[in-house]
């Protein structure tokens, strides 16, 4: 068995690829590649935290009103209910995790 959930995800420009890493009663782990030029649409959770763990690459992470370039290695905190999304303003593929938790019901 294998301990490193890592994925391999290669995406094409504009093109967002995603993986679940872990998946339990109280959290859930995603891996987003973002392609030059992807986006992450803005969205939020009202009742789970989100953070943002970019692994390689920079994004451009939108928290409400307000952006940040965030270079890896980066964390971003979005509390619970806040509007959160990334893009991938560069030309090379940016990688990050997003860590939710609880998991909506």
């Amino acid at each position: 068995m294998a301990l490193d959930r890592y994925p391999d995800l290669d995406p094409d420009e504009g093109e967002v690829l995603d993986a679940e890493l872990a998946v339990t009663d109280d959290v859930l782990v995603k891996a987003f590649a973002l392609g030059p030029g992807a986006e992450l649409s803005a969205h939020d959770h009202a009742d789970a935290t989100n953070v943002f763990h970019v692994l390689d690459g920079t994004v451009t992470v939108i928290q409400g009103d307000d952006e940040e370039v965030v270079e890896a290695p980066g964390v971003v905190l979005h509390e619970r209910g806040a509007v959160h999304g990334a893009r991938n303003e560069t030309d090379e593929t940016a990688v990050l995790t997003a860590s939710l938790c609880p998991l909506p019901s």
